[in-house]
């Protein structure tokens, strides 16, 4: 303990005190002697960047939990690795930098839930960095985080949709195989694309239309 404290630049005072709050996880016990690994070293630099940064130890305790009984990496990548999004490798306070306060547990929840975020020892893993990035982007806006996931959630809904009927338009030619729908998955893409881009168009002008009635 002594060792782990003085590596993370604090006293043995505090590191009781975090273990108490069980900020970090316990020890690896042999016999009456508790081993730290750089897990808990990292843990630590993490609480200390994210109480820099503003953060209570009470959000710091919440968030702890939910990393700790989070879906891990390989869990997540065992649901299918994505053949064309960036995972993203992110510290717990590189994290808080791109959500600020927004970055509770219960956001971080629904986050690991819906499969945007998965855990790696004392990172996380973002699934996609485009999705990350709009997230992030949004919430700048001023839009809520748990609303953007609330979005998420509906539209990953439509997509598998979509995916669903592409899916079955090119499977269901005769002698069509998954390796088809590989090669033609651009085509998905694109009209996917348009449609939406169309979309927001006609929402777009309807909304000014209502604007100029309100205004006549």
């Amino acid at each position: 303990m002594e060792e782990l404290a003085r590596e993370a630049g604090i006293t043995v005072r505090t590191l009781r005190f975090y273990r108490e709050r069980k900020l970090i996880p316990p020890p690896r016990r042999e016999g009456r002697i508790a081993w730290y690994d750089d897990t808990h070293l990292a843990r630590l630099r993490t609480i200390s960047a994210l109480l820099e940064r503003g953060h209570t130890l009470s959000g710091i305790a919440e968030l702890a939990e939910a990393f700790d009984h989070g879906r891990d990496v390989g869990e997540l990548l065992g649901l299918g690795a994505p053949t064309e999004e960036t995972p993203v490798r992110l510290t717990p306070e590189a994290l808080a930098d791109h959500f600020g306060d927004q970055a509770t547990s219960e956001n971080l929840a629904t986050a690991l839930d819906l499969g945007y975020l998965a855990t790696d020892g004392g990172d996380i893993i973002h699934i996609s960095r485009r999705l990350l990035d709009a997230s992030a982007a949004l919430v700048r806006e001023g839009i809520p985080l748990a609303d953007v996931l609330s979005a998420g959630r509906r539209v990953r809904e439509h997509a598998d949709a979509l995916a669903e009927l592409f899916t079955d338009l090119i499977l269901a030619q005769g002698g069509r195989t998954t390796e088809d729908l590989r090669r033609l998955r651009p085509l998905a893409k694109s009209v996917a694309e348009a449609e939406l881009s169309l979309a927001l168009d006609r929402r777009l002008s309807k909304a000014l239309d209502r604007r100029l009635d309100q205004r006549s």
